[in-house]
């Protein structure tokens, strides 16, 4: 076996078009965008991207055929906030044969242990969570946007390895045609009936200023736990823009108090199923049409709920749960999704579980986070609870 790092468009084009070979015969796997998965790899389009802190290889066997990939990184941003200093692996694929697996595993090891890592976390991104992130282990149904699917014989490859769980991640189900609890109407009433709490969807020809609240919002509840610094205003700015043509108003919720935004419950189309199955990786002008098609004539009817969730000093007081009701309203009127899936929960996060679960809705995907420590000795820490 030969392990190549990845440095000219023709690796590049070996590392975004192998795993059509792991997946050829699996009907639930769906291609993503080249350009989804290559933006990782540019300081033009990803900020965590440094050159000197990231690689990729790709593996070939004694005849020169490719049968594994994987990237290793680290990001500064994080890397420092833990016990160990903790680098990253991802976009692992590899065919089903041990030995190819731990090759992988290894020369991700050995580099980052040159940088002078103690610990890897993977399968994960560089960059944000919400992006390939954690190995799928349960619920191989078709993916979401930018989600990872995974061949079933991973999960052995990585706790073979030594890998443990560091955090596992719930994708949640609920059927948006099924009615909430009575409880859920009656904390959401006595929150409409005071006059400082307004809910109102996104409304695109006054995005500016959705996009503002939203970085408030992002600041205030996340910014802390997630250990990679404020949102800036033209990050906030990128990242809702990117998303317009594809933005219902009508799934996209902001909560207020006496004015000032406090939480959002962010939905779009799952763009799987809306667009990208049909892609074949590339953004064709046909498939733009395509896009457009399916959006204007309601032929996508799962929606993917992107981020939840109310500031600290609104939380345990009903606005999380007014906040669902008013969706759950709106959608029960529309009729025009069937079905939502919930951007995974992490089980550190058991609150946010519960909720989940409280609205009805049931586990429909598992993803491990899992964590490598160098020392094999040392003692071995899961995410601590929020």
């Amino acid at each position: 076996m030969e392990l190549v790092v990845v440095k000219d468009p023709a690796h590049v084009k070996e590392f975004l078009q192998f795993p059509l070979y792991i997946y050829k015969n699996d009907p639930n796997y769906i291609r993503p965008l080249d350009n989804d998965v290559e933006s990782v790899f540019h300081n033009e389009t990803n900020k965590f991207y440094e050159a000197e802190n990231c690689i990729r290889w790709i593996l070939r066997d004694s005849k020169g055929q490719t049968i594994g990939r994987i990237a290793a990184f680290i990001n500064r941003y994080t890397a420092y906030t833990f016990d160990q200093p903790t680098g990253n692996v991802g976009f692992f694929e590899c065919i089903n044969n041990r030995e190819a697996a731990f090759t992988l595993f290894d020369a991700a090891r050995n580099w980052l242990k040159a940088k002078n890592m103690q610990a890897m976390d993977g399968p994960v991104n560089l960059g944000s969570r919400e992006r390939w992130w954690g190995l799928l282990v349960d619920g191989f149904h078709p993916p979401s946007y930018c989600c990872n699917y995974n061949s079933p014989v991973y999960q052995s490859f990585f706790e073979d390895y030594g890998f443990k769980v560091f955090f596992k991640q719930h994708t949640y189900l609920r059927n948006v045609m099924e009615k909430l609890n009575k409880v859920y109407y009656a904390v959401a009433d006595r929150i409409f009936k005071n006059p400082d709490y307004e809910f109102r969807t996104v409304n695109i020809s006054r995005l500016d200023d959705f996009i503002e609240d939203f970085r408030t919002v992002y600041n205030t509840a996340w910014v802390n736990h997630e250990g990679i610094g404020e949102m800036t205003k033209e990050e906030a700015d990128k990242t809702i823009r990117s998303m317009k043509p594809v933005i219902d108003e009508d799934i996209a919720w902001f909560a207020y108090h006496k004015g000032q935004p406090i939480g959002f419950f962010l939905s779009i189309p799952e763009l799987n199923q809306l667009f990208v199955k049909y892609a074949n990786g590339k953004l064709t002008l046909p498939v733009k049409l395509r896009l457009l098609y399916n959006k204007l004539t309601g032929k996508c009817k799962t929606m993917y709920g992107l981020v939840f969730g109310v500031i600290p000093q609104h939380q345990k007081k009903g606005v999380e749960v007014a906040m669902i009701v008013s969706a759950s309203n709106a959608l029960l009127k529309s009729r025009a999704y069937e079905e939502v899936q919930m951007n995974w929960i992490g089980d550190f996060n058991p609150r946010m579980m519960h909720i989940a679960e409280q609205i009805g809705a049931k586990i429909y995907k598992t993803h491990h986070t899992y964590r490598y420590l160098f020392d094999r000795e040392a003692e071995f820490k899961r995410h601590p609870l929020i």
